[in-house]
């Protein structure tokens, strides 16, 4: 899946189980700043936690020019999808690739009729991302802010970077 749109190419590839430990790390990584913020880092459990959720088989391994750049998991819920371990690796972070791949899921989703919904952590720099995406607050707590997304009858109005 390309997005010619974008300056750099990307695409997604199906997660292997080789991929999870190039994902944990990435997490550790991504996760460390906002969770050492709020007093909650442990390396050990940011990885383990998603050792045991890990789902191949609804994970896409984000490459650009064929090299590991990210993962995401859409996972199906009961009222449609789950948005999850979406990481882009520092080296190729504000480069678009985030918003296209998003873009394109959301895309999905709303073709599907799906709601998504997904987790983001208190003070995190994604949350704006999400909700020029047409996510909202659902509810919070002291560490994870719950967004859903409703699908949007006219995809390209509502996907826009």
């Amino acid at each position: 899946m390309n997005n010619s749109t974008t300056a750099v190419a990307w695409a997604l590839r199906p997660a292997l189980p080789g991929d999870l430990e190039t994902i944990a790390d990435l997490r550790a990584e991504a996760m460390r700043p906002d969770l050492e913020r709020l007093g909650r880092y442990d390396d050990h459990r940011v990885r383990q936690r998603l050792r045991d959720a890990w789902a191949p088989e609804h994970t896409s391994v984000i490459e650009v020019d064929g090299a590991f750049a990210g993962s995401v998991t859409l996972r199906p819920v009961e009222r449609g999808r789950r948005l999850e371990n979406f990481y882009i690796a520092p080296g190729v972070q504000g480069r678009g690739i985030g918003t296209a791949v998003l873009r394109s899921l959301l895309t999905r989703a709303d073709e599907a009729g799906a709601e998504v919904r997904l987790i983001v952590v208190q003070g995190s720099a994604a949350r704006p991302l999400y909700e020029r995406h047409g996510f909202v607050e659902e509810s919070q707590d002291p560490i994870d802010v719950h967004m859903v997304r409703r699908p949007v009858r006219n995809a390209s109005a509502a996907v826009t970077g």
